[in-house]
């Protein structure tokens, strides 16, 4: 048992006290310095790590801050345009206070309805700047991806699917339907030519 004792002892040195192989040593050649302070090295790789996490973390800060900046600025314009359309249609509201007016004080029922259209006509045109569109398909072929049909009419002098009455005009703003127009649409007629 001494003898196993004694063994331990040396072996547990050995492992400790290897000198560095000189042929690996030429293989690695400047990968990995065999000699120096490496103390120093670890404590300098210590300290740019440490700076490089500081200047991440302030590109993030700052990346953090430009993010806010820039929701803030988004919400901001949506509600300026909001705004805009709105100053937009002050004056049509004005144009049908005093159609009201008129009409209340003694005027006929013509000028109401030609008061009315003008002020229609003003909203659409507000609603036009803003890119707008109205969809009155009267007479057109059915679409569904503009119309939505409410009921069938038979019409056998009319193509198939023609649309014959608008309940509900439909809008467009830049391409893309707001609301489809509600129609009634032909039956019985002879078929589209495709």
């Amino acid at each position: 048992m001494s003898a196993r004792k004694e063994a331990h002892p040396e072996r547990g040195r050995a492992s400790r006290e290897v000198p560095a192989d000189p042929q690996s040593a030429a293989d690695l050649g400047a990968q990995v310095p065999l000699q120096g302070d490496l103390a120093a090295e670890l404590e300098a790789a210590r300290e740019e790590a440490g700076r490089n996490l500081e200047t991440a973390q302030r590109w993030q800060a700052e990346f953090e801050n430009f993010r806010r900046r820039q929701a803030a600025q988004a919400e901001d314009q949506a509600l300026r345009a909001g705004e805009r359309v709105v100053e937009r249609l002050l004056p049509v509201m004005d144009d049908l206070e005093r159609t009201i007016d008129h009409t209340l004080q003694g005027g006929d029922l013509g000028h109401l309805l030609q008061g009315v259209e003008m002020v229609q006509k003003q909203l659409i045109e507000v609603l036009g700047r803003e890119g707008v569109e109205v969809i009155d398909p009267f007479g057109e072929e059915f679409d569904p991806h503009v119309h939505q049909a409410v009921s069938q009419r038979e019409e056998p002098s009319l193509p198939e699917h023609t649309v014959v009455d608008v309940l509900q005009k439909g809008f467009r703003m830049h391409g893309r339907v707001l609301r489809p127009a509600m129609v009634v649409v032909s039956s019985g007629g002879p078929g589209r030519e495709t």
